[in-house]
């Protein structure tokens, strides 16, 4: 039964038992009734405990379902109700607290390739994805994702394998070139000779990656099951020395019915609830209290590169001219003869360059994979690659990203495009620091050049260059005991398996892959790296405040233990104090719902500039 099923049913016979004893004047009913209920949920609360420690955990049920059973065998039935509607409350808000995460693949499976296009001869026939044989031959059509693994056959054109890598620059994949399933083609259709099943080509595995993580998750013991030992210790040997001492077993539940343990059952899922609204009006979605734990608790973060800590953008970053045009007008004239274009780079350009500033172009040619040629202001002008711009150059003058430019046969110069990074990722990373973040991490799809240039920028410790998903999982696997939990950040469908794999995965979901999303423990909704830090610092305040409420609320219990083991306090008394004491716990915890006026990541960047 769920915990609300069971809060609901203690309300409604406690309702019923007070009409009985107070209106109909049957107390032995009442009595029954709630005896019934309280063996009842005493039995349920033990089997959940049994549970819980197969699993592994241990918890604080043992105390509540002594408090339950010792006020009923002394006939305090009341109290062991007011009991009742406390633990059945408090276990009810845990379960929202700790509201289902859900790694679902709903967007994966959505967004993976269901038809292909079986080229028999001269007939193309589609059929489900499901049904393509290793040695068919299928076709790719322009802005659709490869089907299976296999190579080019036919065709040349540009692949984007972000979904795989994390990489926004496209790729060239000539005939002969290997491709992987879930990678988006560019403007031409190419045909592919399938390699293998779709069960066993690339994205699945990424599917098949994500289930295997979801399958081991991470052990973690909860801030409430770390005090609850030592605290069911102390007020059962108080609870004990009370009874042999007086020698009256109604003192020994009088003492467990104020030490029913309301801090550790209110205080942190309240806290836990209230950090997670905070979080919420700051553009975070937490998805579960236990998540909050961890991040407070995380003593590593690793960071996808292409999109999370880099803009995921190719810009223009170095012009060269080489020949007798100067920067500008190498620009200009590029810009000009791609303004009609779709290439990825082409767009770029044209919009670093401006539309304003764009010149008026005639007898265009775009040769796919290679360039476009165009006439612009009375002179010939090729923009492309350099065998198409120069083809009597046979060494090419940069390693970067980068087009090339050719005005009436002459080679003039290059055009360098690389990603950014964010202009607030160093100081989000310096922040995290801040928070206790002991070792920052990059795992990129990337080529080791650019991956040390970003990891340099953005002052990362460490930073891993070429890795496939299973890569990540792996090196996120080997952080050492001692630097655990891990945080991941990522954007793409690349990221859902290592996101699922580490202690938090945290999405940037503005704009990231859904599946990423999904699969993450947090999202941050807003395009903001900062958010990560902030989301850090809003988890360290809530636990700070619920650990404080916990103390406090101990503190309190033990001092109420103490009074009533001298026999001072009646069992009902002592239920009425502490429903006293929830109240005090509820108000503090909910101190977590309060804003700082300015976030950390902030700080740190006014600090740089000033």
């Amino acid at each position: 039964m769920k915990h609300s099923y069971k809060l609901g049913a203690t309300l409604v016979i406690g309702i019923v038992a007070l009409l009985l004893q107070f209106v109909f004047s049957q107390a032995l009913a009442a009595q029954t009734l709630v005896t019934i209920l309280g063996a009842l949920m005493a039995l349920s609360m033990l089997i959940e405990m049994i549970k819980t420690l197969h699993s592994g955990k241990y918890g604080i049920d043992l105390l509540a379902i002594m408090a339950i059973v010792a006020t009923l065998a002394v006939g305090e039935y009341w109290a062991s109700l007011l009991v009742l509607v406390m633990l059945t409350g408090g276990d009810s808000l845990e379960d929202y607290a700790a509201a289902r995460a859900g790694t679902e693949l709903k967007a994966l499976l959505d967004n993976s390739p269901q038809v292909a296009h079986r080229l028999q001869g001269d007939q193309l026939t589609d059929i489900p994805v499901s049904a393509v044989q290793v040695g068919d031959q299928v076709v790719v059509k322009p802005g659709e994702m490869v089907p299976v693994d296999g190579r080019v056959l036919r065709g040349v054109s540009s692949f984007n394998e972000a979904s795989l890598t994390g990489e926004a620059r496209p790729i060239e994949k000539p005939v002969g070139a290997e491709l992987l399933s879930g990678a988006l083609n560019g403007d031409v259709s190419v045909t592919m000779l399938a390699e293998q099943t779709a069960a066993n080509s690339q994205y699945q595995a990424i599917i098949k990656l994500v289930k295997e993580s979801e399958a081991q998750p991470a052990h973690f013991v909860r801030m409430a099951d770390r005090y609850a030992v030592p605290f069911t210790a102390i007020a059962l040997l108080i609870a004990g020395l009370a009874w042999a001492i007086s020698g009256d077993p109604v003192r020994f539940a009088e003492v467990l019915v104020v030490a029913s343990p309301c801090p550790l059952i209110l205080a942190a899922p309240i806290a836990l609830v209230a950090g997670m609204s905070r979080a919420s009006r700051n553009g975070i979605i937490v998805k579960t209290g236990t998540t909050i734990e961890k991040l407070a608790r995380a003593r590593t973060i690793a960071f996808d590169k292409t999109g999370t800590i880099t803009q995921g953008q190719l810009n223009v970053t170095k012009v060269v001219p080489l020949a007798q045009l100067d920067a500008a007008k190498l620009l200009q004239l590029a810009a000009s003869a791609e303004q009609q274009s779709s290439h990825i780079l082409a767009r770029s350009l044209v919009q670093y360059v401006g539309v304003t500033q764009l010149l008026p172009l005639s007898h265009l040619n775009e040769v796919t994979g290679a360039g476009v040629s165009a006439d612009v202001a009375a002179q010939h002008v090729k923009v492309g690659k350099l065998n198409y711009v120069a083809p009597k150059r046979t060494s090419s003058p940069t390693q970067q990203t980068a087009i090339h430019v050719a005005v009436d046969d002459e080679y003039e110069g290059y055009i360098e495009f690389s990603d950014q990074v964010r202009p607030e990722a160093a100081a989000t990373i310096t922040a995290l620091r801040q928070l206790g973040l002991e070792h920052v991490m990059m795992l990129t799809g990337d080529q080791a050049a650019i991956a040390a240039t970003i990891a340099t920028e953005a002052d990362v410790d460490e930073y891993h260059a070429g890795c496939l998903p299973q890569d990540k999982i792996q090196l996120l696997k080997a952080v050492a005991p001692a630097q655990q939990p891990v945080i991941m950040v990522g954007d793409g469908v690349n990221d859902a398996p290592s996101l699922t794999a580490a202690d938090v995965g945290i999405a940037m979901g503005a704009h990231g892959a859904t599946a990423a999303s999904e699969s993450a423990d947090v999202v941050i909704l807003k395009d903001d790296l900062g958010r990560v830090a902030r989301a850090v610092a809003i988890a360290k305040d809530t636990m700070r405040i619920a650990k404080s409420d916990v103390l406090t609320g101990i503190v309190i219990l033990v001092v109420l233990m103490l009074i009533a083991a001298t026999g001072v306090i009646p069992a009902l008394v002592g239920a009425l104090l502490q429903e006293a004491v929830d109240t005090i716990t509820i108000l503090l915890a909910l101190r977590a719902r309060k804003d700082t006026k300015q976030s950390l990541v902030q700080q740190v960047r006014q600090t740089k500039l000033g």
